[in-house]
């Protein structure tokens, strides 16, 4: 039986339990994220900076402790690292159709297909930092190209 410390670990690792959705668990965390991105884009820069930095560290953790309680590499229910991921996709950019679907859509292409250095850290880097930093990466990834296409389209 597990205890009140493990099953709130399991709940926060597996953003309330939409990681053991039986279909597509890291397509739906990165849809859960989208509430909390809409709040993080209501902060002041530095508050919204301090409080996905401090959300990278705190699921980094949870990660972690989810992996040994799961006794597997990273578990597939485990979603928090796409919720990360979709804040960093998203960070200090609109909040505006455009940028979600597009952002959403970047994002998940990263995570799936894993280009370089995506894949060497998902594959080198052990325990909560490598189920955390390769979504980090795929979010920074999509949030450089959301970058580029303003940039283009001086949007």
């Amino acid at each position: 039986m597990q205890t009140l410390k493990q099953k709130s670990i399991i709940f926060l690792a597996t953003g309330g339990l939409i990681g053991f959705s039986p279909v597509a668990p890291g397509t739906f965390g990165s849809l859960a994220a989208l509430p909390l991105c809409w709040l993080i884009s209501l902060m002041r820069g530095d508050a919204a900076l301090i409080f996905v930095l401090v959300l990278v560290v705190f699921s980094t953790w949870i990660a972690h402790a989810a992996e040994k309680l799961e006794a597997q590499k990273d578990p597939k229910q485990v979603v928090v690292d796409e919720i990360c991921g979709m804040a960093v996709t998203l960070f200090a950019l609109p909040f505006s159709p455009l940028f979600v679907i597009g952002g959403f859509a970047l994002f998940r292409i990263f995570d799936i297909l894993k280009p370089f250095p995506i894949r060497w850290v998902d594959k080198k880097i052990p325990g909560g930092p490598g189920i955390v930093l390769d979504d980090i990466l795929a979010g920074m990834f999509a949030n450089l190209l959301l970058r580029l296409g303003i940039f283009l389209f001086n949007y």
